[in-house]
């Protein structure tokens, strides 16, 4: 069992028979004596993708949902709906594009991510927190960029996604992107 002391973003709990995600949670704690200290925390439906604000009293305890994770290579997209092979029993299955708004600006073709398989039915897939790209357009840094990577600019990666980098990245170089932030890491060389 977890409870609100254990919550940290990603974590999977369950409420009313339904598994969770926390996506983010903030602590309070009453100026009145005898008040008992609250978490209010935004939550995603594993399944649907809907993302509310609940708010728990300090203590309160959840069962763990069970979840199993396994490999899926992303295949293609078509009509609305994305293709993956399941890596362990060779299945392929398909998510609605509602399920993978976060996902599809670093999905690329036959990319390695992770199927969350709920009760015996795949009801999401994650990304590896870090990946890397091509850059495959960005404007040229300015004289007098220096190299400190302070200073950013737009580059559109081989996604399609645009992110933030430092200056002095040009076309055609690779690098890592944190895809829970989407910001760049570093340079691959």
């Amino acid at each position: 069992m977890l409870t609100t002391a254990d919550f940290k973003r990603g974590a999977q709990i369950l409420i009313d028979g339904e598994p969770f995600a926390v996506a983010d949670f903030t602590v309070h704690s009453p100026s009145a004596r005898g008040a008992s200290t609250l978490v209010k925390a935004k939550v995603r439906h594993m399944i649907s993708g809907a993302v509310f604000e609940k708010t728990f009293k300090a203590g309160d305890k959840f069962d763990e949902p069970d979840i199993e994770q396994r490999e899926a290579q992303y295949l293609y997209e078509s009509g609305g709906e994305y293709h993956f092979l399941d890596q362990e029993t060779y299945e392929q299955f398909a998510l609605p594009t509602e399920k993978m708004e976060d996902i599809v600006p670093y999905l690329a073709e036959n990319a390695i991510l992770k199927s969350i398989v709920f009760n015996g039915e795949v009801v999401g897939v994650e990304l590896p927190q870090f990946l890397e790209f091509d850059v495959v357009e960005t404007e040229p840094g300015s004289r007098g960029d220096t190299a400190t990577g302070k200073t950013l600019k737009n580059a559109t990666l081989n996604t399609g996604a645009v992110i933030k980098v430092p200056t002095y990245l040009e076309n055609g170089e690779r690098i890592l992107v944190d895809t829970t932030t989407g910001e760049f890491v570093k340079r691959v060389r």
